[in-house]
């Protein structure tokens, strides 16, 4: 994997959309304990039509703060992150992904789109194309754990949740985008799983 470079803002203005959001709040579902901040889901929030798509998003979220990118797909079983916010980027296919657990929401992912996965939120894999490309990337600072919703590993997930800061800014729209829009008015520690 590349190491991603600096995005000018003018690069950054050219590949970015104006945001379509669906914002969703996945409660506790006795296994998985997903967060009050909602996940969000930026349908065609890039322009990709740059040759190398995955570069465009890893260069795209460091410019924001979002590091340790990865190139990959999505996992086909129910997993979360307990001590890190992710961020996921779909350069090439789709798929449908399951959050929240079980009882949880679908959607389909698309070329462009960007999946912002709170703490303790559940995601798997139903189903994708042969070609999924997913670019995915965390807020600096934070390092992500994986839990699998077993038993035992609930109380220590808890207290991750609770403790997991707020991101500095949007992986995609910066300092003023959507999800601090969506998130910094809910974020009350005490109130996280």
């Amino acid at each position: 994997m590349s190491r991603p470079t600096s995005l000018s803002e003018s690069k950054a203005d050219h590949l970015v959309n104006k945001p379509d959001v669906v914002a969703q709040e996945l409660k506790d579902d006795g296994v998985f304990p997903n967060n009050c901040l909602p996940l969000l889901i930026y349908r065609n929030a890039l322009v990709i039509a740059e040759p190398d798509r995955a570069a465009c998003f890893e260069q795209l979220f460091a410019a924001h703060g979002w590091v340790g990118s990865w190139r990959n797909g999505i996992y086909p079983y129910h997993h979360y992150h307990s001590t890190a916010h992710e961020v996921l980027g779909i350069f090439s296919g789709s798929a449908r992904v399951e959050f929240g657990g079980e009882d949880g929401v679908v959607h389909e992912v698309h070329p462009g789109d960007v999946i912002i996965i709170p703490a303790g939120v559940a995601h798997k894999n139903l189903s994708a194309s042969d070609d999924l490309g997913v670019v995915g990337a965390y807020p600096e600072g934070q390092h992500w754990d994986m839990n699998y919703g077993k038993l035992g590993e609930r109380r220590q997930a808890d207290r991750n949740i609770a403790g997991t800061a707020l991101p500095n800014a949007d992986p995609v729209y910066g300092e003023g985008g959507p999800l601090i829009e969506h998130w910094a008015h809910l974020w009350e520690p005490s109130r996280v799983h």
